[in-house]
């Protein structure tokens, strides 16, 4: 054990493992918020969705051989979110079809443009990192980590400061709307705070991992409690803890950070829904 705690001092030493645990920690707790919401909204599978999308998005980027990435990435995934998040009941391709259809073709489309346009020098290398965050956590530069930290405390203070406006939209729209608030707005603000969290994420998990990233904590918490704001408060704990953990393990025995840290997301699901049971048969 002693030897186990030298070798973790050891690494800390180094700046980039320092980077990945600060923008885990923060990305870990902007997802489980954002994800509690999107749970309660039925929208489990925008992750995934909005993660193709980026991933087309950064082949676009690649290909054009723009250097700050984020400047094409981000809005577009932006524009992806409010057209999924937006779709209404009268849309021509409603809600799990159209999100499943934007993500195989964005997907498809930028794996072809990668393929055809980008140098062949380690494709395979790139998109492995990209689809799974294989090692791109662990090559995060000082100004990346200051971008990401500066995204997660804006994503953070737009869910605290309007956490009483979420939750009304998240529970019950169209009584949200009846009481006067105007769903519409913060609907495109959730779709802005969904498309940020998912290309930071990406960082850690890659694209093919996200939406486990972004919804287990959430179910974990509520497999233990009923409260909104305690099952917003157990998420954000448990996903802190995992997203920590995990890179630690990941570093320490050198396996893959996103799939590390998701596995310990699953074990904790697993954990919470045997606890749940218990204490419903008590």
């Amino acid at each position: 054990m002693e030897a186990l705690f030298v070798k973790l001092q050891l690494y800390l030493a180094y700046p980039f493992v320092r980077y990945a645990l600060i923008v885990g920690v923060l990305i870990a707790l902007c997802s489980s918020l954002l994800g509690v919401t999107l749970v309660l909204r039925r929208f489990s599978f925008i992750g995934d969705g909005l993660s193709h999308v980026a991933f087309g998005a950064l082949a676009v980027a690649t290909v054009v051989g723009v250097s700050n990435k984020m400047t094409i990435v981000l809005p577009i995934t932006i524009f992806a979110a409010v057209l999924m998040l937006r779709a209404g009941k009268n849309a021509i391709i409603k809600g799990d079809a159209a999100i499943a259809m934007i993500s195989v073709a964005s997907l498809a489309f930028g794996y072809l443009l990668l393929h055809i346009f980008a140098p062949p020098v380690n494709l395979s290398g790139d998109v492995c990192s990209t689809l799974f965050g294989a090692t791109s956590i662990l090559t995060l530069t000082r100004d990346e980590m200051w971008i990401s930290v500066v995204l997660s405390v804006l994503m953070l203070g737009i869910f605290i400061f309007f956490y009483h406006k979420i939750f009304a939209v998240a529970f019950d729209e169209d009584f949200a709307r009846a009481v006067g608030t105007n769903a519409g707005l913060y609907n495109l603000m959730l779709a802005f705070v969904v498309a940020v969290v998912i290309v930071l994420a990406m960082n850690l998990v890659g694209a093919l991992l996200i939406s486990a990233f972004v919804i287990f904590p959430a179910l974990s918490a509520m497999r233990l409690f009923r409260n909104f704001f305690a099952v917003t408060v157990c998420s954000a704990a448990l996903s802190v803890f995992c997203a920590l953990f995990g890179i630690l393990v990941a570093v320490l025995a050198g396996t893959p950070v996103g799939a590390t840290v998701v596995a310990i997301d699953v074990a904790a699901f697993l954990l919470c829904s045997g606890a749940g049971r218990l204490k419903s048969i008590a």
